[in-house]
């Protein structure tokens, strides 16, 4: 499931513990302006979407580059796939109403599976014109807003669509559906798919210089990310718990 130490593209590894740091900062944010009621007007306007973004970005493209240095893909998909729904069942359980449906976990794990399955199809497409479909398309689709982008304009779709929880793991999501960490699979897929086809517009051979490592510590974030991930918000919840209840007795 993972490169031996000696073989590792570190500098990668580095990356997705930096990304996962910001990820942490930001969750320990919205539990501070949703749970504990401290008002943050820059988090959860523009400033705090882009902050959002940018990191579901990274780390949804390192996933696509990084899926064909791995050697058991279906393995790696399955595992991902996994955690999210334990994340998804452990919301469920005990905080309803911040339930987890289809989350990051789970688009990533869908989108190794799909991709491992779909693999010597994508591999006939030509690097550059897959990165710059999967890039069009992500632009294209974003089904959970009601639309496609289309050369002539926006096309509404029909609201029919949107049926179900099961419509909404594609993309297409009723009213009454809720999630606190949403990625459906359109339009997110294609952008899995810009990073896959990214590795293989770059090639093996123009990725030594990743190999160097600058920070040992990210990455071994990096490399536990996945673990990290699913620890880090009970973790960050039992802290700021503890520091609001002490400032309160205060």
């Amino acid at each position: 499931m993972e490169l031996q130490t000696a073989a590792r593209y570190r500098l990668l590894d580095e990356l997705r513990g930096l990304d996962l740091i910001s990820m942490m900062l930001y969750h320990g944010m919205w539990d501070v302006v949703f749970l504990f009621g401290v008002a943050q007007k820059w988090y959860t306007g523009r400033p705090g979407f882009v902050w959002q973004q940018s990191i579901c970005w990274v780390f949804i493209l390192l996933s696509g580059f990084c899926l064909p240095l791995g050697h058991h893909p279906f393995r790696r998909g399955a595992v991902v796939f996994g955690a999210g729904a334990l994340v998804t069942a452990v919301t469920l359980l005990f905080l309803p109403e911040d339930v987890v449906w289809f989350g990051v976990l789970t688009l990533l794990g869908s989108s190794m599976l799909l991709t491992a399955a779909l693999d010597p199809l994508l591999r006939r497409v030509p690097p550059a014109v897959g990165v710059a479909v999967s890039a069009l398309l992500f632009w294209t689709y974003p089904t959970m807003n009601g639309f496609w982008n289309l050369p002539g304009g926006r096309l509404a779709l029909p609201q029919a669509l949107y049926a179900s929880y099961t419509t909404a793991y594609l993309g297409f999501m009723p009213k009454s559906f809720f999630s606190t960490d949403y990625f459906p699979l359109l339009p997110w897929l294609f952008l899995f798919w810009a990073g896959y086809f990214l590795h293989h517009l770059v090639g093996r051979r123009r990725l030594a210089p990743l190999r160097r490592s600058v920070c040992p510590p990210l990455g071994w974030m990096g490399r536990h990310s996945l673990v990290l991930y699913l620890l880090h918000q009970p973790v960050i919840l039992g802290v700021l718990t503890v520091a609001f209840r002490l400032v309160r007795a205060g």
